[in-house]
């Protein structure tokens, strides 16, 4: 549980620093653009603390997104991006929280500060399962 809440407090204060828009080492703020990406909806503390993903940690992930956890998207070539929450709009990213362990696409400003990507989710819709062939 100590474990858990570390890792909540240390992505909390990430989540903080790229919310406010920290400058780089050169005094620029990070670009950033408008993209969809597609990947598996997960919990960061799960996820980063030992590789916990899957249908099978659903039921884990939800209670810990609930609890405050945040959220990743793991992509299929494996980039991890933190969703935060956009101030003008909280709906698309609460919806998200409902999602763990689905495979989503999340739109939004992706930027990168010191190797952490972000996505700033404005829209988020699960993606249909593809029928096999």
């Amino acid at each position: 549980m100590k474990r858990m809440l570390g890792a909540l407090v240390l992505m909390a204060g990430l989540v903080f620093a790229l919310g406010v828009g920290a400058e780089d080492t050169k005094g620029a703020k990070a670009a950033a653009k408008t993209m969809t990406v597609k990947g598996e909806l997960v919990d960061m503390g799960c996820y980063v603390g030992h590789g916990a993903k899957g249908e099978k940690h659903k039921d884990c992930a939800t209670k810990c997104i609930a609890g405050g956890m945040p959220m990743g998207l793991l992509t299929d070539k494996g980039k991890l991006y933190l969703l935060t929450l956009n101030h003008d709009n909280a709906d698309p990213y609460n919806k998200a929280k409902e999602m763990a362990s689905s495979m989503v696409e999340v739109t939004g400003q992706v930027s990168t500060r010191n190797g952490v990507s972000a996505i700033d989710v404005t829209d988020v819709k699960p993606v249909a399962a593809q029928a096999s062939k």
